[in-house]
């Protein structure tokens, strides 16, 4: 089982962390990329209400990604800080303990 730490990307001209929504959107059991992207709304709005530009921590970014007859194809994917994982695992409906995730 991946667990938060895994998925973890780093920057390396700034060192800052980073994590993709499609590598963390089953790490909190969502099957279906449109459904995790509302909680990922839900998020944003909560940074919003906390008086924090979302921007600063849900970066959009399109990504190369290989298909099983070993073509590729661009798909939307959020670059997200860990302030931004936080939200997302607080808004989700996952039964998954928020802890075990390491987040």
């Amino acid at each position: 089982m991946k667990l938060f730490e895994d998925v973890k990307h780093v920057n390396p001209k700034n060192g800052s962390e980073y994590w993709f929504a499609r590598e963390l959107q089953p790490l909190l059991e969502y099957k279906e990329w449109r459904n995790f992207l509302s909680v990922v709304e839900k998020a944003k709005t909560a940074c919003q209400n906390s008086n924090i530009e979302p921007s600063d921590h849900f970066i959009k970014i399109n990504k190369m990604v290989g298909l099983g007859s070993g073509a590729k194809r661009e798909v939307d994917d959020i670059a997200m800080t860990r302030y931004a994982c936080y939200l997302v695992a607080q808004n989700g409906q996952t039964r998954r303990e928020i802890t075990g995730l390491g987040v």
